[in-house]
């Protein structure tokens, strides 16, 4: 009887061990060491001239209202009137997390002292009427 108890003693504590050992690096998710780069020749045909090209001209204006200067200066760089004509009428929240989205994350130049009259503008102009 002692002998049948001892005897699942080893594989016990094989199996502790081999549990107990840190695990082996994956080798897909392991950083790959650099590989050498070829020098590939670059060919050049002289110096690269600019393309000069013309948008058309912005037809369309923001809604009459206090602010709509500073939106004809400030969103047209990026987009045209219609991104505030095809929106529905959001609330004053929806505008000042689309003013600060565009600034913080899209990279539009809006100095921080502008993004409040932009957003009462906005959710003025186009807001949802509350």
């Amino acid at each position: 009887m002692k002998f049948s108890l001892l005897l699942p003693l080893p594989l016990v504590l094989l199996a502790t061990f081999a549990l107990a050992q840190p695990p082996a690096e994956n080798p897909v998710s392991a950083p790959a060491a650099a590989a050498p780069q070829a020098a590939v020749p670059i060919q050049s045909g002289g110096p690269s001239t600019p393309r000069k090209f013309e948008l058309p001209p912005e037809t369309g204006t923001y809604r009459p209202g206090d602010g709509v200067a500073m939106a004809q200066a400030l969103c047209l760089t990026c987009h045209s009137t219609e991104y505030c004509e095809m929106q529905p009428p959001l609330p004053a929240k929806y505008w000042e997390a689309t003013v600060k989205k565009m600034k913080e994350k899209f990279g539009a130049t809006l100095p921080d002292e502008s993004i409040a009259p932009l957003v009462k503008y906005l959710s003025t102009a186009y807001g949802k009427k509350e």
